[in-house]
C-alpha cells in the first residue's frame, strides 16, 4: 500500500503532431509493457542525477482519456482533471484522499503553487476541488508563506503563517526532535543520508528567507530563490527556483509525516509564461525570446519552430518531475524500509493532451513510484480510450481505499495498473 501520493500539474498538454507519423515526436513511449523506448520529451527521467535513471520507476500510461461532453478546451480540461467529473461538480481525488488517508496527519492536504495564481482563480485557472459547487481552492503560490505555514505556524487545511517574525525564526529547530528520534531509528547509512538533507533544508530556509542574499552554492541541489526583482515572486525568471522551492518543503513536509496528499501545481492552463526567460535551459537557447507557452503549445508538425519550442518545454517540465523524485529518492523512508519514493504514488499530469488539438484523449499521464507494493513500475500500459476516472480510482485503491467508484469511474480501477 503506498504511504503518501503527490499530483504534479504542468499546463497545456504535450506535444503530440500526428499529422506526420512520426511516433518519435509523440509524448508516450513506443514499444511493448516492459520493453519500450522512452520519447525525447520523456528522456529526463533517464538522465536524472548521476547514476540513476527512472525509466524503470514509473508507469507510462498510453491510451487514459478523459470521457464527458464537456470536452475540447483548456478549462474543462483543468476542471476535469482530478474531479473525474465533468464541470468540476465533485470532490477532486486528493481532496477525498485528504478526508480518508490523510485525516490523521496535521496538514490533511497540501496544495502549493508555482505561479498558478498569478493571472488569478478564475477560469478553472485551479485544480482541486472540495465539494462539487464547482468552487476550487486557492494554493499557496509563495513558498515563503508555505514553509513557514509548515514548520512555523499552526497546522491546519491549507494553513496561514503564525507565530513570531518567521524572517527571524529558524522553523528547522521546530522539527529537529522529530528527526532526531527518526534518526534513532535508521542505520548509518540512512542516518548519514538524513544529516546531509537535513544541512540542505537549513540552506533552503536561509534562501526563502533572505532571497536578497549571495549564497554559495546550494548543497543536494537544494532549491533557492534567485535575488532577481528583490524576489518578485512573479518575476518569470524567479519561475525555476520557485518551483524548486515549493517541491523541497513539499517532500519534507512528507518526511516529518505533517501530511501524505498533496498537489503541485506549476503555472496553470493557457499559461503565458516565457519560457526562454528560464536561466541556462534548453529553452534558452532554442526558443524564440517572446513564445510564450501556450503559443508553442500550438504547434505544428516535424520542424515547425513552435513544436521545437514546444518539445523543449515538455523537457523541462519533465525535468521538474524527475527533480521530485530525486528528492523522494534521496530522502529514507521514515522507520526504515527503502526510501520514500519506494512508498510513494507521484502522478505526472496536464489538463489537455495536446495544446494543438485540446484533445482530452489520450492524455500525457505517468505515475512514478514503488506505491509501496502496490503498483508495479517499469511497465508502459498501452489502453483503448479507458476513463481515466478507473486510474484515479486505481490510485485510491493504491492508497488502501477499497471505493467502489470514483468520479464518472464505471468499471473498476484502470485494469492492470495494481499489483
Amino acid at each position: 500500500m503506498a504511504k503518501r501520493v503527490i499530483f504534479f500539474y504542468f499546463p497545456d498538454g504535450a506535444a503530440s503532431p500526428t499529422n506526420n507519423g512520426d511516433l518519435s515526436q509523440n509524448f508516450h513511449p513506443t514499444g511493448s509493457e516492459t520493453s519500450f523506448t522512452l520519447s525525447k520529451q520523456l528522456e529526463p527521467l533517464a538522465t536524472s542525477i548521476p547514476g540513476t535513471s527512472y525509466k524503470d520507476r514509473c508507469v507510462y500510461l498510453s491510451g487514459v482519456s478523459m470521457w464527458g461532453f464537456d470536452t475540447g478546451n483548456h478549462p474543462a480540461g483543468a476542471r476535469k482533471l482530478l474531479t473525474g467529473r465533468n464541470a468540476g461538480d465533485g470532490l477532486s481525488i486528493d481532496q477525498y484522499l485528504a478526508g480518508t488517508v490523510g485525516a490523521s496527519s496535521p496538514w490533511h492536504h497540501l496544495y502549493l503553487g508555482a505561479m498558478a495564481t498569478k493571472d488569478g482563480t478564475g477560469g478553472s485557472n485551479c485544480i482541486v476541488y472540495p465539494d462539487g459547487s464547482g468552487n476550487p481552492v486557492t494554493p499557496m503560490d509563495d513558498p515563503r508563506v508555505a514553509f513557514d505555514s509548515l514548520f512555523g505556524g499552526a497546522p491546519g487545511q491549507m494553513g496561514q503563517p503564525a507565530g513570531p517574525d518567521p524572517s527571524q525564526v529558524s522553523v528547522i529547530d521546530g522539527v529537529l526532535d522529530d528527526m532526531k528520534r527518526l534518526q534513532a531509528q535508521l542505520g548509518s547509512v540512512e542516518k548519514s543520508k538524513l544529516d546531509v538533507h537535513l544541512a540542505s533544508l537549513r540552506e533552503v530556509e536561509k534562501r526563502i528567507k533572505a532571497p536578497g542574499m549571495t549564497m554559495g552554492p546550494a548543497s543536494c541541489q537544494s532549491p533557492a530563490l534567485d535575488p532577481v526583482s528583490n524576489g518578485d515572486l512573479k518575476d518569470e525568471h524567479m519561475f525555476p527556483q520557485v518551483l524548486r522551492a515549493q517541491m523541497d518543503p513539499m517532500v519534507l513536509a512528507m518526511a516529518c509525516g505533517l501530511t501524505r496528499v498533496g498537489t503541485l501545481q506549476a503555472s496553470h492552463h493557457t499559461a503565458d509564461l516565457d519560457m526562454a526567460l528560464f536561466p541556462g535551459t534548453e529553452m534558452a537557447t532554442l526558443n524564440p525570446s517572446g513564445m510564450r507557452s501556450h503559443e508553442a503549445s500550438h504547434h505544428g508538425s516535424t520542424g515547425d519552430e513552435k513544436l521545437t519550442a514546444f518539445v523543449a518545454q515538455i523537457r523541462w517540465w519533465v525535468a521538474q518531475y524527475t527533480y521530485l523524485l530525486d528528492r523522494l529518492a534521496a530522502t529514507p523512508e521514515p522507520g526504515g524500509g527503502g526510501t520514500m519514493l519506494d512508498s510513494s504514488i507521484v502522478m505526472l499530469c496536464s489538463e489537455v493532451s495536446g495544446g494543438n488539438t485540446h484533445s482530452h484523449d489520450d492524455m500525457p499521464f505517468v505515475l512514478g513510484g514503488g506505491a509501496g507494493g502496490a503498483i508495479k513500475p517499469g511497465r508502459l500500459l498501452q489502453f483503448d480510450n479507458q476513463s481515466h476516472a478507473n486510474l484515479l480510482l486505481a490510485i485510491a485503491h493504491a492508497m488502501g481505499q477499497q471505493v467502489g467508484s470514483f468520479g464518472e469511474s464505471s468499471s473498476g480501477p484502470l485494469p492492470g495498473l495494481l499489483a
